[in-house]
């Protein structure tokens, strides 16, 4: 009941957001919908009158469901070079091809035939008995497909929060994220409820259309295009940069400090567009310039981005060194000054149970292996500076290795499901939740100083913000940096808000 409870004095509190992202989500669902419609109904109907290439075309839809939802949405940020609503709707509409085109040919083509010669017989063109005999014959079949491509889509579309979509997804993997069972069941709540209703909304169509031909369909269809359209028109000023930031509380505290830092100095407006679900999507984003900058941490680009592990007994500032000129030279990148704090991967776990097993730094998990339960992100897992280098650096190889997404690994900890987790130095649940950071013994993990990374056209078009940011450098401690994340994730604070008042605090800001 507490958690409820809490659900409600969150809507209370987020209402103007609520309805914001539930207009995102309809809008989004709908443009979808719409599309695999105007796609599938129209192709089904062709396919059933050239049925050797039915199958194979069917087919091509088939695979495009099988592939993950969120590589689907990854892929489309590459391919159409952009992120938000448009390669949300893209990759929501392949999805929902399939169920509209197949049950569309099954539907035509399951009309008896003895109707269709009575038709021809009764000299009705091809088109005549379609409108007239088919299509009202296969609307029920037709609507079943409809509706199952409805539910997929407004359930699949929480996702696209991850690739700055908006949408109900946004509350959903904030939740995560901070493990708040509040902002998870505000966003699955409601976006179940628009499920079953747009649901309830196509059953009372496909119902009051037989016997009256396909009008009530059509009166839907127009209003549907009209909720879809009218908002495309709505101009909205574009800002003249674009700051980006990975999921979690850190990534959106530093964009919008860096935001409040160049609007206060200069003329330039800033858009700050956050949540992206990982390094990969982030720095996508960049490269197709749907972001101009975001904040990256040294470690980070050095191993996952420049596929290079640092210089043997490189300090801090030699990483970012190899980092900036790495970036430069592949990528045509300019990394601005690191700040101070280092948010460096960290293997973490209960200390009762770290006193209980006598372990301090990671090399005493050694007699663990196969004891011992890791609980992992899906990046580190995949890391150089990650698990995999705990199997080169440390010979470490556990036997019962959960992947999970990093919202819900301090949990799963705290519950006791996994022994330890990695973790970043900086992160509030490492009070909250009394983890024990292990000592890096053999220095495994290479610093992580968060700093800005920018296209060098970006910063050749604005020279101005290297100054500015510049002023950052060096500055932000881990307990401070920790301090901030505390009040976005446990106190619930506005991430731009807990962001002025530092920059108010030390001088940055009047």
């Amino acid at each position: 009941m507490g958690t409820y409870q809490a659900m409600i004095e969150l809507f209370q509190e987020r209402q103007d957001t609520f309805w914001t992202l539930m207009w995102e989500h309809v809008h989004m669902s709908l443009f979808s919908l719409l599309c695999a419609v105007l796609i599938s109904v129209p192709l089904g109907i062709y396919l059933s009158r050239k049925q050797r290439i039915a199958e194979p075309i069917i087919g091509a839809a088939a695979v495009l469901q099988t592939i993950p939802s969120l590589a689907l949405l990854g892929f489309m940020i590459l391919l159409l070079n952009q992120i938000g609503t448009f390669p949300a709707v893209v990759a929501l509409t392949a999805y929902a091809l399939l169920p509209i085109l197949r049950n569309t040919y099954t539907g035509i083509k399951g009309v008896d035939p003895a109707i269709k010669e009575a038709a021809t017989g009764m000299g009705m063109s091809s088109f005549r008995r379609l409108r007239k005999i088919e299509l009202p014959m296969a609307i029920p079949v037709i609507m079943a497909g409809i509706r199952t491509s409805m539910v997929l889509i407004v359930g699949t579309a929480t996702l696209a929060a991850l690739i700055s979509a908006g949408g109900l997804g946004d509350f959903i993997m904030t939740g995560i994220d901070r493990a708040d069972n509040a902002y998870i069941l505000l966003g699955a709540i409601p976006a179940a409820l628009l499920a079953l209703f747009f649901d309830f909304i196509l059953r009372m169509t496909e119902r009051t259309s037989q016997g009256k031909a396909l009008t009530p369909i059509i009166v839907v269809l127009t209003v549907s295009i009209l909720v879809v359209i009218i908002p495309l028109f709505s101009f909205h000023q574009k800002s003249e940069l674009v700051i980006g930031g990975k999921v979690g509380a850190e990534p959106e505290i530093i964009a919008n400090m860096y935001k409040h830092l160049i609007e206060e100095e200069t003329d330039i407006s800033v858009t700050v567009e956050s949540g992206f679900g990982s390094t990969d999507m982030a720095f996508n984003a960049l490269t197709v310039d749907e972001v101009d900058m975001y904040l990256e941490f040294t470690g980070t680009a050095l191993t996952a981005l420049l596929d290079r592990q640092p210089d043997p007994g490189s300090n801090e500032k030699e990483v970012y060194e190899q980092a900036r000129n790495g970036m430069s030279s592949k990528y045509n990148m300019a990394y601005l000054e690191p700040m101070q704090f280092n948010n460096t991967y960290a293997i973490a776990m209960k200390e009762e149970k770290a006193r209980e097993l006598g372990i301090e730094k990671i090399s005493d998990m050694e007699d663990y292996t196969k004891e011992l339960t890791a609980g992992f992100t899906f990046e580190f897992a995949d890391r150089e500076d990650g698990y995999i280098g705990m199997q080169e650096v440390y010979g470490l190889s556990f036997d019962n290795v959960e992947t999970m997404d990093q919202g819900l690994r301090t949990r799963a900890v705290e519950a006791g499901e996994v022994d330890f987790i990695d973790a970043y130095s900086t992160d509030a649940d490492m009070v909250e939740y009394d983890l024990f950071i292990l000592e890096d013994d053999k220095n495994l993990f290479p610093p992580y100083q968060g700093a800005p990374l920018l296209k060098q056209e970006t910063l050749d078009e604005h020279p101005q913000i290297e100054d500015i940011l510049n002023q950052l450098s060096g500055r932000i401690t881990n307990e401070e940096m920790q301090e901030m994340n505390y009040m976005v994730d446990y106190e619930d604070k506005d991430p731009s808000a807990v962001a002025k008042e530092y920059l108010t605090k030390n001088g940055f800001l009047p």
